[in-house]
C-alpha cells in the first residue's frame, strides 16, 4: 500500500521532505527514522476520497506492470486521521473501482505495529470482523523489532482470533530482528507466511525447518540491499533457493526505491542470485500458493503461469 503514497502527495500538492534516493538513509537496527517518515507522508492523505483514489491508482499501476493480482499491506497507525472502518471502506472502494476499470485484482492486509498493546490488537481484529469485505484478506504485524524486542506472546491471542475468523496471517520478521523474530512468528503467531525472513539464514536449523514446512518467505532483494545488507554478497537469496525454501520476490516499498517495477526486481534477482527462468517461475507459483485469495482466483492465476511455461 505504501506504493500509492507519492501519488497522493503529488495529487494534494504537498512536497516530500526527501528524495527517493534518501528514503532509506537509516539502519535496520533502528527503523525509527524511516517509520516516522511514513507517519509524515501518510498525514498528507486528507480525506477518505483521497485514500480511495490512491487505492484505485495502485490497482491501475499494478496492471500497467502486467501484475494480475496484488496484496498490499496497510498499517492503520500511520493513518490516525481515519477510523478503521473508514480505512477498510475507502481502500475496498478504490480497489473495486480499479479492477472494474481494468486494473489488477487487489486485496489488502491490515497490520499491527509492534509497539501497540494487546488490547489495541484485539480492537483491530474486532474491526476487521465487523467491517469485513472481500478485499480485506488478512492480518499482519510490522515495526521496529530491534527496539520493541520479542512481542509474539503479546499478539498471539489477536492472531489466533483472526485465524478463527478465516483471515490469512503474515508478519514482518527476520529483517530488523534476527532468526528469533522468524521463530516467534512461526511459534507464537502461527503465521501462514513471512515477509522478509531473510535472516533465518543465520540459523541453519530454522532454515531447514522453513524449507521442510514450505513456509513462504516474501523476499525483497532491492530493499534488503538498501537497508539491511551493506555488502551485496551478504544477502542470502541464493542460499535460500539452494536449500529449497519457498521464496517469493517482491519490492517492499517500490516508490521509496525509485519507482522500482516488479519486472526490474525480478531481473535484479535473476542476475544477483543466478536464477534460472524455472526458478523465477517457481517463485511466482509460490506467490500464488501463499496468496490470501480463494481457490478460484488461484486456479486462474496458475493457468496464466502454465500458459507462459508452455510458450517458453
Amino acid at each position: 500500500m505504501m506504493t500509492v503514497l507519492f501519488f497522493t502527495v503529488a495529487h494534494n500538492g504537498s512536497i516530500s521532505p526527501r528524495t527517493p534516493e534518501e528514503l532509506y538513509h537509516c539502519s535496520a537496527e533502528d527503523l525509527s527514522d524511516f517509520l516516522g517518515f511514513l507517519d509524515r507522508i501518510c498525514s498528507y492523505v486528507g480525506t477518505t476520497a483521497d485514500l480511495a483514489e490512491a487505492a484505485e491508482h495502485f490497482s491501475a499501476a499494478c496492471r500497467e506492470e502486467n501484475i494480475l493480482y496484488a496484496e498490499a499491506i496497510l498499517n492503520p497507525t500511520h493513518w490516525p486521521q481515519f477510523s478503521l472502518s473508514d480505512i477498510i471502506s475507502a481502500v475496498t472502494e478504490g480497489f473495486d473501482r480499479g479492477e472494474a476499470a481494468g486494473g489488477a485484482d487487489c486485496r489488502f492486509t491490515l497490520s499491527l505495529s509492534r509497539n501497540q498493546t494487546a488490547e489495541e490488537a484485539d480492537a483491530l481484529v474486532s474491526a476487521m470482523e465487523r467491517c469485513r469485505t472481500p478485499r480485506l484478506a488478512g492480518l499482519s504485524i510490522d515495526g521496529n523489532e530491534a527496539l520493541s524486542g520479542r512481542t509474539g506472546d503479546r499478539f498471539a491471542p489477536a492472531f489466533a482470533r483472526a485465524r478463527e475468523l478465516g483471515f490469512g496471517l503474515t508478519a514482518h520478521a527476520g529483517e530488523s530482528s534476527g532468526p528469533e523474530g522468524v521463530l516467534d512468528a512461526l511459534e507464537c503467531l502461527k503465521v501462514d507466511r513471512i515477509d522478509h525472513g531473510v535472516r533465518a539464514a543465520e540459523d541453519p536449523a530454522l532454515l531447514e525447518r522453513l524449507a521442510a514446512q514450505r513456509v513462504p518467505l516474501n523476499v525483497c532483494l532491492s530493499s534488503n540491499l538498501a537497508l539491511l545488507y551493506r555488502a551485496p554478497r551478504e544477502h542470502p537469496l541464493r542460499q535460500l533457493l539452494d536449500v529449497g525454501a519457498a521464496v517469493t520476490l517482491s519490492r517492499d516499498d517500490p516508490m521509496f526505491l525509485g519507482a522500482l517495477t516488479l519486472t526490474e526486481e525480478l531481473r535484479r534477482a535473476a542476475v544477483f542470485a543466478r536464477m534460472s527462468e524455472a526458478e523465477l517461475l517457481r517463485c511466482q507459483e509460490t506467490a500464488v500458493d501463499a496468496a490470501f485469495c480463494g481457490e478460484e482466483t488461484k486456479t486462474a492465476l496458475r493457468a496464466v503461469l502454465e500458459a507462459f511455461r508452455s510458450r517458453s
